[in-house]
């Protein structure tokens, strides 16, 4: 039983309009009336109703409320919430000192609050509580800090359909799904007499068609998911100026690389994110793919293609006004693999290199099967098994393309249009991985099924199917796993 009265700083800690210091546990009405007064020097937050706000002062010690000795004492002043159990987010008396923004102010009010019997709270135990306290489960816990650290409004829109509950909706209906069947089973194991299994396996493998359905798409989902949390992770490649830098600078809006015509002018990698139509784009500039004898600018090229390796997208700069050579074919070598935008810069000047060129060097050193959808001058779409190659033409010093290389991110990863309403995204990594569990578990029922296993093989199996999809909403939780996730909230949350 949690019994302990915690507080911490709810705000971010720097001059700013308004600070918040939180107060929870049974003893947090105690601990304010302490050290709050009215305007004429009374307690009254002991006796005050639930979800009101009240202006006073916070002073430094427990004084007499008779005469004008507290004012002595005056830290300042504030407006204080009171919200009562059960109805607050940690489901315990709570108190909220909503005090002037400045650093000193702020943490002299969190000393003194300590000082009067709370103890500073942990990283994310205000919302450990809410969740031990049965107000939420693990999955909108969860979506609480995914919220807090939102990149984009598509992510930010995802992580609060998670907070309403729409990940620990489906898991729940799942678990009611497969703990029915289980309990079938036992019952027919148990009592032959009455409960027959008699066409039960059909019935089971409908069941478990429909289930296994709902996990893959919600597994299908997190590749996805991921993207709309995390960004796009974005490697532009290419030999020494052929415009990476300057991609980058128009890209982000300003001059944060650095472009000469020296070849070789970045050494090293630069990285920017920026919010594409929504979406976050995490641009890693890279520096020219060439052979080199130079030490430094030989580091910079085994970084760039380590960074390539582990890209969601690759942007490969070629300059159409020089031959293809060797540094071309050692680029192409790497990318096959991944989904690639090819841009065919410089095309303003005289154009030496085409489409096909492209696509005849990319046959050749891959050695794949390409499937060419489209073939234009300014626009080619080609496929190698299930990774895309689009080939734009662009003249970055014309400005041209761009929106083109925008609108192509978002058809690649999004077929143009991301839709985010309240169908189910998994976006976080021990969800999927929970889900993976879930469906190999069904899969071995499945399997004992064909196999005419006896029936209590079947429900090992669930068992461990059902105890998995527990972990995603905290009903079958370890101790130190719970530590691990709250950990990672900020303070005073």
């Amino acid at each position: 039983m949690i019994s302990d009265t915690i507080t911490a700083i709810a705000t971010a800690l720097s001059e700013s309009g308004i600070g918040i210091v939180r107060i929870s546990g049974e003893e947090s009405l105690e601990i304010a009336d302490k050290i709050f007064r009215t305007k004429s020097g009374k307690k009254v937050l002991l006796n005050v109703n639930s979800h009101t706000v009240h202006h006073g002062y916070i002073v430094d010690k427990d004084v007499s409320d008779s005469g004008n000795m507290w004012k002595s004492s005056i830290i300042d002043e504030v407006m204080a919430v009171v919200m009562k159990a059960p109805r607050s987010y940690t489901m315990e008396d709570t108190v909220e000192i909503n005090c002037h923004g400045g650093i000193l102010v702020i943490q002299k009010i969190l000393e003194t609050v300590i000082n009067s019997g709370a103890r500073l709270a942990e990283p994310g135990e205000f919302t450990k509580r809410a969740f031990l306290n049965g107000r939420i489960d693990l999955s909108e816990a969860e979506a609480v800090i995914d919220i807090i650290h939102s990149k984009n409004e598509f992510a930010l829109k995802s992580s609060v359909n998670q907070l309403k509950g729409s990940v620990s909706a489906t898991v729940k209906k799942m678990r009611e799904d497969i703990i029915y069947e289980i309990a079938f089973i036992e019952s027919a194991l148990d009592d032959p007499e009455h409960i027959s299994f008699e066409g039960y396996s059909e019935k089971l493998l409908s069941k478990l068609n429909s289930i296994i359905d709902q996990v893959k798409k919600l597994v299908d989902s997190a590749d996805n998911g991921r993207i709309i949390k995390e960004g796009i992770n974005t490697v532009i490649v290419g030999k020494p100026n052929v415009g990476k830098s300057s991609l980058l600078n128009i890209m982000i809006g300003e001059e944060r690389a650095i472009v000469t015509d020296i070849a070789g002018t970045t050494r090293d990698i630069l990285q920017e994110t920026i919010n594409l139509k929504g979406i976050s784009l995490n641009i890693i500039d890279t520096a020219g793919i060439r052979n080199t004898d130079d030490i430094v600018e030989k580091i910079g090229v085994e970084k760039a293609i380590k960074f390539a390796g582990n890209a969601d997208l690759i942007i490969y700069m070629a300059d159409t006004s020089t031959d293809l050579d060797e540094n071309d074919k050692n680029i192409i070598s790497f990318i096959g693999q991944k989904n690639t935008i090819i841009l065919m810069n410089k095309s303003d000047l005289n154009s030496v290199v085409e489409s096909r060129d492209l696509i005849n060097l990319i046959s050749d050193v891959t050695g794949e099967e390409l499937i060419i959808q489209e073939l234009t001058n300014d626009n080619s779409v080609i496929m190698i098994k299930d990774k895309e190659i689009r080939i734009v033409r662009t003249s970055l010093k014309e400005n041209k393309g761009i929106d083109l290389l925008e609108n192509i991110i978002m058809d690649m990863f999004f077929h143009g249009k991301i839709k985010i309403n309240d169908e189910v995204v998994i976006t976080n990594i021990r969800h999927k991985s929970l889900l993976q569990d879930v469906m190999n578990s069904l899969l071995l029922v499945k399997k004992s099924l064909n196999e005419n296993m006896p029936e209590d093989f079947l429900s090992i199996d669930l068992m461990s199917a059902y105890s998995s999809l527990g972990l995603i909403i905290g009903e079958e939780i370890a101790d130190d796993l719970a530590n691990e996730i709250f950990s990672k909230f900020c303070m005073g949350k």
